[in-house]
């Protein structure tokens, strides 16, 4: 399986990429934002130097508890730090918004990270356009809303139904099917129980031929099950990264990226061995 993404491939089997987030906000649930563009590109730089694959960067927070930043803002920050990245390193872009994409992605990008459940084609037509791969992300309703009340009798059941029809949608709009990742979106609409049982059964995805981003860093489920705040949950979040390693995941979204590093090389020696 292949994953196209801008300016590289990557081919699987291999060992599951770990991704580093750089928070390009002041109010980032997990504690770690920023808005000095020159302070997230020395942290983003610390990232690749300690494991990280590639560089998930995002100016707009996913709290739904905190007013959606302008689309002007949202991209003059972005752009600020992708002029700026001149590592080797692959770039996520994560936004949701068209406008914000279409600024953006033509100057720099390797990846969208798209935490909008792709409502239209416009945001696949952009990474057409360009070349970036599509990281689809399964939640319900509109990013910045709550959507806590949210319940599945079989979550399992309606990520096969929601990635069939978003996959579909992505291949309309020009997108190649070697540059789409398909994320379940833990903690996106969802309750405990569904976010444990996609840790749980996540090898199921593995029918749509897609590499799978499993989000695991800091996780709201994390907290619920340990009873630890965001910054205090870097354990559970490699038990979720071994689990998922288990599960056959092929990335993985991590503030601590060396933790996560050296998990991903222990068990792959352990299995190699």
């Amino acid at each position: 399986m292949k994953l196209s993404a801008r300016r590289f491939e990557f081919e699987f089997p291999r060992r599951p990429l770990v991704m580093g987030i750089v928070n390009l906000v002041a109010d980032s649930f997990s504690g770690d934002g920023m808005t000095d563009v020159t302070l997230a590109l020395e942290k983003a730089r610390a990232l690749v130097r300690d494991g990280a694959d590639i560089i998930d960067i995002g100016a707009e927070s996913a709290r739904t508890n905190r007013e959606a930043i302008s689309e002007q803002e949202e991209s003059e920050q972005l752009l600020r730090f992708v002029h700026e990245w001149k590592d080797s390193t692959p770039l996520s872009i994560n936004t949701w918004r068209p406008a914000v994409a279409r600024a953006v992605l033509p100057i720099g990008g390797d990846i969208l990270n798209d935490i909008s459940a792709l409502p239209t084609g416009e945001n696949a037509r952009i990474c057409a356009e360009t070349g970036a791969a599509l990281l689809i992300m399964h939640t319900v309703g509109r990013p910045k809303v709550a959507h806590t009340h949210v319940g599945y009798d079989d979550i399992m059941a309606r990520l096969d139904g929601f990635f069939e029809e978003k996959i579909a949608l992505a291949r309309n709009a020009g997108v190649s099917a070697d540059a789409i990742i398909l994320d379940p979106g833990i903690d996106f609409a969802k309750q405990r129980e569904d976010n444990l049982l996609i840790y749980r059964e996540l090898s199921r995805l593995h029918r749509f031929g897609r590499p799978i981003l499993l989000p695991v860093s800091r996780k709201t489920v994390i907290g619920d099950v340990l009873g630890v705040p965001a910054p205090e949950r870097d354990a559970g979040t490699i038990a979720c990264l071994v689990q998922g390693m288990l599960q056959g995941a092929h990335l993985f979204r991590v503030h601590n990226v060396r933790a996560a590093a050296q998990a991903v090389r222990m068990i792959e020696a352990v299995e190699e061995a």
